[in-house]
């Protein structure tokens, strides 16, 4: 893409002298125009070349760290744009160098048709906008926010600001209950070995000494032999009944019946809130402080807050903001959102300090979160050996009580 020099007058009639790569000089005419500059002179300069890129056919050689676009490639997506624009470096020439960095396949192979638009002159948040499934509403809005104020570098930055705290954010809940989830399936695998390899060597042996065995012991080989007749029956209930319920969970109904009992569980339901409202007030912060108008803020917000129930109330909440009254009042009928939420919201709509107020909320209520899993997480974990452990022991000791009162059983056996 050729490179061009440029001097104009702004409406304050200030004569500025820059460059700037275009498709031709057509294009740069058109987009200063548009930006409302004067024009005095535009002349192509000639500028050193890079070496020649790989063309798109022989992209297939390149070796990637993973197909799936993760979170992290978006993170250092949006880190390295900001850092580039902000260093000079022009749009075009950024794209094409994380764009050959890139450890996504898939980033990779977007990103260059996102490069291949802003080559042709379309704007940078008109090409992400035809990917909506990697660069949802919430980048989209952004990026058009530092579009037209030339805040570019700054708005990146606050939108990896917002990735990096999500990425923390999730890694903390998961982190705190995977280790409880995989002793879970230690357990049930446990009782299948049990069930399936065990039991049948011990029941043989049992017959074979032709005595009563203890009621416990009875019930037990009775349950394994369930388990060994009906376990493909089993298996397949097992898959079917979830594939249904995650059917079912998809549909609105189900949806809000699952969010309403989540949200109705003690304890739990109330950090489930917490996690719903963090993600809120997160998205409202970003956008308000980037100059997103709140009503397109809280639009946006209510198809990403990546819940049902809380998109319905966050509708509300704009309805009632769009006929003039101030965010924190629906906010407070909802009954959705908590008192401290409001109140600070309040507080931040009296003294024009609503992003910070909101990003005040998000970064109590993650810490409010994080603590609650972590302290979960640490006495979750003996409980979970604990049920092991009986579960284990009730197995063991049940398989081995008739070799202990062996003596017993075959005298009152008669064998």
């Amino acid at each position: 893409m050729p490179r061009f020099k440029y001097t104009v007058k702004d409406a304050k009639g200030v004569s500025v002298t820059k460059e700037a790569d275009a498709y031709d000089k057509l294009h740069l005419i058109q987009q200063l125009q548009k930006q409302g500059f004067f024009i005095l002179n535009i002349e192509e300069i000639a500028i050193l070349r890079h070496p020649k890129r790989l063309p798109s056919g022989t992209t297939g050689k390149r070796k990637f760290g993973h197909k799936k676009i993760k979170l992290n490639d978006l993170l250092n997506f949006s880190r390295q744009l900001g850092t580039m624009l902000e260093s000079g470096v022009t749009l075009l020439r950024s794209l094409e160098v994380i764009t050959d960095q890139v450890e996504s396949e898939n980033l990779f192979v977007v990103l260059k048709q996102i490069t291949t638009e802003v080559e042709r002159g379309t704007s940078l948040s008109e090409a992400m906008a035809a990917h909506p499934k990697i660069f949802n509403q919430f980048w989209i809005s952004l990026v058009e926010v530092g579009e037209a104020t030339g805040t570019m570098p700054k708005v990146l930055f606050k939108l990896t600001y917002y990735l990096e705290q999500s990425a923390a954010f999730q890694s903390a809940i998961i982190s705190a209950i995977i280790y409880p989830v995989i002793l879970f399936c230690v357990c049930i695998g446990a009782i299948a070995f049990f069930a399936l390899v065990v039991g049948p060597h011990f029941e043989s042996v049992f017959k074979s000494m032709n005595v009563e065995l203890p009621l416990i012991t009875r019930s037990l080989l009775i349950l394994f032999r369930f388990i060994r007749e009906k376990f493909i029956l089993l298996l397949f209930l097992t898959i079917g009944g979830f594939f249904i319920i995650r059917q079912w969970a998809r549909t609105k109904a189900g949806t809000l019946q699952i969010e309403n009992f989540l949200l109705g569980l003690p304890t739990f339901g109330n950090i489930y809130r917490l996690i719903i409202v963090e993600r809120f007030a997160s998205q409202m912060s970003i956008l308000v402080e980037s100059g997103v108008p709140i009503l397109h803020a809280l639009d946006i917000t209510q198809r990403l807050v990546n819940n049902l129930t809380c998109s319905q109330v966050v509708k509300e909440v704009k309805e009632s903001v769009r006929q003039g009254e101030l965010l924190a009042l629906p906010m407070q009928r909802s009954d959705f959102f908590p008192q401290m939420a409001i109140q600070m919201i309040s507080v931040g709509e009296e003294t024009g300090e609503l992003s910070k107020m909101l990003k005040h909320v998000a970064e109590f209520y993650q810490s409010t979160v994080e603590t609650f899993m972590k302290r979960l997480g640490v006495a979750i974990e003996p409980i979970m050996l604990v049920f092991m452990g009986v579960i284990i022991g009730f197995i063991v000791v049940a398989m081995f009580l008739p070799m202990f009162n062996l003596p017993q059983l075959l005298k009152g056996g008669g064998g």
